[in-house]
């Protein structure tokens, strides 16, 4: 028999929320425990998880949008023509799938960790405690709501990039491209650069200085936001789903049959639908169930997520090839990107 709590507050579950690379709530349990069992250093251990994760997120996007879109394999700072929201989401996809893969035993383990065995003595170090619990859970408990996880980070991701790429390079050049494109000649004129052509008398304008990053925060936050609309009802499905994973550990040491197993695990999601359907229902309906506290949750996780982003885009230009200056053409001037 599973036993059933409708009870929200669990930590192994509510920790377990992981935004998109940036696992800033992840593992705060399993840090506590670390810090009493006597780290000196608290935040190294979530710190550490976090980085790991989402230098594998976003270094696989990059490997997936390279292999995807051939302008982008250059490695040059500015990507022109930009890939497509078709190309980013399914690089985004990739990349999620990828993360979700290598962050499973991390999950497997905050969900199911307990302080009291740390300061009981019964675990000498979070090592210990670590590679006894993998050996207790098996593969089937390391990737026990799996599932969720990977529909979760995988479709979170793509949506994720796909935005941010979207908002960064394809309506920051369509921005560019109408606002100069619709101005008088003689404005042109007063704004133009020199940039000497003896077959194009055109006027070269270079966009003012604070428009792309203008852009690339916006791209920032419309990527949390819209990643969050996927996310933020699945973790609340995920959080019940977690907490029914001790009492599916013990019924799974009690099989001899793989195959039986696997089938409690299968059962535990319908399960864990029949108790999400009645948590709506004394919620008022799916949507107020799934996207309740939404709007709190995403302004948290907005500034956290917006920054990585732009750090990452800082750093992927930093270390990028120097190429030539891009023009966009337009019948009435020719736009300067540097």
């Amino acid at each position: 028999m599973v036993v059933e709590n409708d009870d929200a507050s669990n930590p192994g579950a509510r920790d377990s929320h992981r935004g998109v690379g940036l696992r800033t709530k992840a593992g705060a349990a399993a840090v506590d425990g670390e810090y009493m069992a006597g780290n000196t250093d608290p935040n190294k251990a979530t710190d550490t998880n976090e980085s790991s994760i989402g230098a594998v997120l976003y270094t696989a996007y990059l490997h997936s949008l390279s292999s995807l879109h051939e302008p982008s394999s250059h490695q040059t700072k500015r990507i022109y023509p930009p890939p497509p929201p078709s190309t980013t989401f399914t690089a985004g996809l990739i990349a999620g799938g990828i993360q979700s893969v290598v962050a499973a035993p991390f999950d497997a383990l905050q969900v199911r960790f307990r302080t009291a065995d740390i300061l009981d003595g019964k675990y000498k170090t979070m090592w210990h405690y670590a590679g006894h619990k993998l050996r207790s859970i098996g593969l089937q408990g390391i990737f026990a709501g799996w599932t969720l996880s990977f529909f979760k980070d995988a479709f979170g991701s793509a949506v994720f990039f796909g935005t941010f790429e979207t908002v960064k390079s394809q309506a920051y050049y369509e921005y560019v491209t109408k606002y100069y494109g619709t101005r008088t000649r003689d404005t042109l004129l007063e704004k133009a650069v020199f940039m000497p052509d003896e077959t194009d008398n055109r006027p070269v304008i270079r966009p003012h200085y604070t428009l792309e990053p203008i852009f690339l925060l916006l791209a920032g936050i419309s990527a949390s936001i819209t990643s969050q609309l996927i996310m933020h009802p699945l973790t609340e499905v995920q959080d019940v789903h977690y907490r029914r994973l001790e009492a599916l550990d013990f019924q799974a040491h009690q099989e001899n049959k793989p195959s039986r197993i696997m089938l409690r695990y299968y059962h535990a999601y319908e399960d864990t639908f029949a108790q999400c359907k009645r948590l709506a229902n004394r919620a008022g309906g799916w949507r107020r169930y799934l996207y309740r506290d939404f709007f709190m949750g995403t302004i948290r996780q907005v500034p956290s997520t917006s920054a990585g982003l732009i750090i990452f885009e800082l750093v992927r230009r930093k270390y990028s090839f120097e190429n030539e200056e891009v023009v966009i053409n337009h019948e009435d001037a020719r736009i300067l990107l540097t």
